[in-house]
């Protein structure tokens, strides 16, 4: 390897959603950084098999709430 080049490696910890943690070596931040995880293996569904179920009528309402008056022609 070419010195000087190459980002230091050290060791930070990383939290899972369900509050485990473990240290690790990575180039992120500092040397003793904690990275906390918003998804991980234990949540996502793309491992845990489970999928979020999507409230699709509430989402479609507040669209049409927030955006009613556009393209509304008014008398002038």
């Amino acid at each position: 390897m070419k010195p000087g080049i190459h980002p230091e490696y050290h060791e930070i910890t990383v939290i899972m959603t369900d509050g485990t943690e473990y240290t690790t070596r990575s180039c992120y931040g500092k040397a003793g950084d904690t990275i906390r995880l918003d998804i991980d293996t234990k949540s996502h569904p793309a491992w845990t098999g489970v999928q979020r179920i999507m409230d699709t009528g509430g989402q479609v309402a507040k669209f049409n709430k927030r955006f009613a008056g556009i393209g509304a022609r008014t008398k002038g």
